[in-house]
């Protein structure tokens, strides 16, 4: 029961982190660059934050989940009698996660500061320079998600 509930917790904070990255690159940001950039820098600055907060959470969730996971079926495995070797799907599951969340701490705790700051002074130039530097690395983290995804359903193992 507690690996389904962590399974289904580290798949919805996934799907949460994922999707709400496509919603904000495709979606959110073409709609919003029509407006003034006071505008639109103080709404992405409120959006991001909200967002910011939630992929914090599913971030972490991930990362715990998947530790756990891992952990109990290599123990199952130990405890049976056999040798535990990790998938390579897992592996890259595990390694980029890994690389995701550092990416998102670095986004969250550095530049979203920066945007802060850059809106607060309504030093609008700079702001507009950090939201881009956010964009390009909410890509990467993208482009490492949907990576990763493949790799885990089509069950890549060599």
């Amino acid at each position: 029961m507690i690996y389904a509930t962590l399974k289904t917790l580290h798949v919805l904070s996934i799907i949460l982190w994922i999707g709400g990255m496509v919603f904000a690159h495709f979606f959110l940001r073409p709609a919003v660059a029509r407006l003034e950039p006071p505008v639109r820098l103080r709404l992405m600055h409120d959006v991001l934050g909200r967002f910011f907060q939630a992929v914090l959470v599913a971030s972490l969730l991930t990362l715990a989940s998947g530790v756990w996971m891992l952990g109990r079926v290599a123990r199952q495995v130990v405890q049976a009698g056999g040798n535990f070797e990790l998938p390579l799907a897992w592996g890259v599951m595990a390694v980029l996660g890994v690389a995701m969340v550092a990416i998102f701490m670095h986004i969250r705790f550095v530049l979203y500061r920066r945007l802060g700051s850059a809106v607060a002074a309504s030093a609008w130039a700079a702001a507009g320079a950090v939201l881009a530097q956010i964009r390009n690395w909410v890509s990467i983290n993208l482009g490492l998600g949907i990576f990763v995804l493949l790799v885990t359903l089509l069950r890549w193992s060599s």
